[in-house]
């Protein structure tokens, strides 16, 4: 009887690129493929371990020389609402909800593209097309919603979410809205209706992506209680924003080798090399 081992997922990492969010540094990502019958089980492991989805790519920042971004969830049984989130809510009464299979509208791609040229005009994903657009809400291996808000009177779409539904939690992969509509708040609305989704399903957290200090663009993040962050391989607590800065110290940080070894698998198996096939020097 023949006996075949499974395949370990394989590992890479991107080549550096300007970062997005901190001006005069250097992103590169470590990422893996998510296919096959595993892919679920995957994304759910690695999720737990600060990695993203992008349509069926894992990724996490790998950056030889900065540890900034750090990728963050909520706690939902620690999460309290704020007087201000309140009123963000109030503001929002007349929007509904609904969630659908992952399918990309002409709607949904009219709201995205006005997202963009008032948010992120100079971002990556400037010059996405419709056809990009497309793959990046339905390219997915696991279990995936759209999520829509729309006017209960006009009926128009007013903010998208794309969220995977995962083990532990409701991730959002990526959010877009009305960019006018600034009094509304409609970013945090979206989040605080995922924290509601969170708790009508009775998952434990709501994975918002990542947070980077030192980013405008992130800071809105911090605003939430409960809210832990995946530092040092670990989810720690968020007691005080200030208490991360947007640490920059090449030493501290692991080589990919020592990354990719201390990856856990869903069978909790850790990638850690055996010592006489390890990379040699």
């Amino acid at each position: 009887m023949r006996h075949t081992l499974p395949i370990a997922p394989q590992f890479y990492v991107t080549a550096p690129q300007p970062c997005p969010y901190l001006e005069g540094r250097m992103e590169r990502k470590l990422f893996t493929a998510l296919q096959g019958e595993s892919a679920q089980k995957l994304n759910d492991t690695l999720s737990k371990q600060g990695f993203r989805r992008s349509q069926n790519v894992l990724y996490r920042p790998s950056c030889a020389d900065c540890a900034a971004c750090l990728s963050a969830r909520i706690d939902v049984g620690k999460f309290a609402i704020t007087r201000g989130q309140k009123k963000t809510l109030n503001r929002n009464k007349h929007l509904k909800r609904k969630a659908t299979s992952p399918w990309a509208t002409e709607d949904q791609y009219d709201l995205f593209r006005n997202y963009l040229e008032d948010r992120h005009a100079e971002g990556g994903m400037a010059d996405m097309d419709a056809f990009e657009f497309a793959a990046m809400v339905e390219e997915t291996p696991i279990r995936t919603r759209v999520v829509e808000y729309t006017d209960r009177d006009t009926d128009d779409l007013i903010a998208v979410c794309l969220t995977d539904v995962i083990e532990d939690g409701v991730s959002m992969v990526y959010s877009f809205y009305q960019p006018d509509k600034t009094r509304q708040s409609l970013g945090t609305y979206v989040i605080l209706d995922h924290i509601a989704i969170a708790q009508e399903a009775g998952l434990p957290y709501v994975y918002l992506g990542y947070w980077v200090p030192g980013s405008p663009k992130m800071g809105y993040k911090a605003s939430f209680s409960g809210l832990e962050v995946f530092a040092d391989g670990e989810w720690q607590e968020m007691t005080d924003p200030a208490e991360h800065d947007s640490r920059s110290h090449p030493i501290s940080n692991d080589s990919i080798i020592e990354q990719v070894a201390n990856i856990s698998l869903p069978d909790g198996t850790p990638l850690r090399p055996q010592s006489n096939t390890g990379p040699k020097s």
